[in-house]
């Protein structure tokens, strides 16, 4: 499965946002986005430094290339997110961001049980979960309304998530549209319902990425 291996922290210094790609760092006086006010690379302050209009092009491709670097997702496999957007009925933007929030890994990272996307997808390709009782390690596994995440048995038990159930009172409190249940056999979750816009608390304009796929 490919992967985005490099440096992240330059990736949120590029998008000039905090994407919220490295857990707690991003909450940190450490994050790169404060401390480096300036696109990477060896002309990054000078390019900090120029005005100029942004062309319509621009603005799309990043918003574009933002939403993608979020999820984790390379190009091939957002443009198939994309045509399955344009296939389904309501607004063509607000069913790709359903479709990426959807996904396993980011269900998983917005329940509280990893510090970020990466993380959650690292526990979901390592078989820790359980969908509706099935074993589950496809990270992109889209989910549907009912869908029951439960700790896979052999993984209960791990330190890691002893302490995630132990800490889960402090974590932020899950979405509206996830419901998370801590017992002392495990962790349960269920998807009540499907995300709506107002649920997806992302910098994005997802109509950018809807005229750039429509060039």
């Amino acid at each position: 499965m490919a992967r985005y291996i490099g440096p992240v922290c330059r990736i949120c210094r590029r998008e000039g946002d905090k994407l919220f790609l490295k857990g707690a760092r991003c909450l940190s006086p450490k994050c790169a986005v404060e401390r480096r006010v300036y696109p990477p690379g060896q002309h990054g302050k000078e390019a900090s430094f120029k005005r100029g209009r942004t062309s319509d092009y621009n603005a799309q491709l990043r918003e574009k290339q933002k939403a993608r670097r979020i999820y984790g997702v390379l190009e091939r496999q957002f443009r198939r997110y994309f045509a399955e957007a344009v296939r389904r009925s309501g607004p063509t933007g607000t069913n790709l961001l359903i479709l990426l929030e959807t996904r396993l890994d980011n269900v998983i990272y917005r329940l509280g049980l990893a510090d970020s996307r990466a993380h959650a997808r690292q526990l979901v390709s390592h078989a820790h979960f359980d969908v509706n009782g099935v074993p589950t390690n496809i990270s992109s596994y889209g989910l549907r309304a009912g869908d029951v995440i439960t700790v896979h048995g052999n993984s209960r038990h791990l330190a890691y998530f002893r302490e995630i159930r132990a800490a889960m009172q402090e974590r932020p409190p899950a979405p509206d549209w996830l419901d998370i249940e801590v017992t002392n056999e495990g962790l349960t979750a269920k998807v009540s319902r499907m995300p709506e816009r107002g649920d997806i608390d992302l910098p994005l304009n997802e109509q950018l990425i809807v005229e750039y796929y429509s060039r």
